[in-house]
């Protein structure tokens, strides 16, 4: 299923004339894992949470560079949420909203978010960083695509995901 799926992101990438460089490597779960397949990328590497807020049960995606921290209860208050709300969805809930399963999270699978249910929050620092690329996971863990910057906000606004921006460390 996930190379339908990445196959589709890269037709609809194609589309908005977006070009991208693409790592193949083992499937991995975690940054750790990821990061010495990543040795020769040039850019910024991402993490990627999807979580739920408790009381209202809204979805939030949170992409962030891979070495900054993101507290949970400093961003629900961020966010408006309060402290001790923002909590780890399901995958069941990534599976349908996403299309994409644990290890998979990844800011590209907003593509399949139709309804624009997924809220998404944006580390400032990968769009106004500097970075020549961002990388985020096509769909699959099997893979990491880079792409620019101002890309990846055409992509989020063509999607109709308006991202937050928050400063994490």
């Amino acid at each position: 299923m996930s190379s339908e799926l990445r196959s589709e992101l890269e037709k609809y990438l194609e589309t908005l004339n977006i070009q991208t460089t693409c790592v193949d490597h083992p499937p991995v779960f975690t940054v750790e894992e990821m990061m010495p397949h990543l040795q020769e990328v040039s850019g910024a590497v991402t993490k990627n949470l999807f979580l739920k807020d408790k009381k209202k049960k809204s979805l939030w995606l949170v992409s962030a560079r891979h070495d900054h921290q993101v507290n949970l209860n400093d961003l629900a208050k961020k966010l408006g949420i309060g402290s001790g709300n923002l909590r780890f969805a399901d995958e069941a809930a990534m599976l349908e909203k996403l299309k994409v399963g644990q290890g998979c999270a990844t800011a590209l699978a907003l593509l399949f978010d139709k309804d624009q249910s997924v809220k998404f929050v944006l580390d400032r620092d990968l769009v106004k960083g500097g970075h020549q690329m961002v990388y985020f996971h096509p769909m699959t863990n099997a893979a990491t695509m880079g792409l620019r910057p101002d890309d990846l906000l055409r992509f989020l606004k063509e999607t109709g995901h308006e991202p937050i921006l928050e400063n994490f460390e």
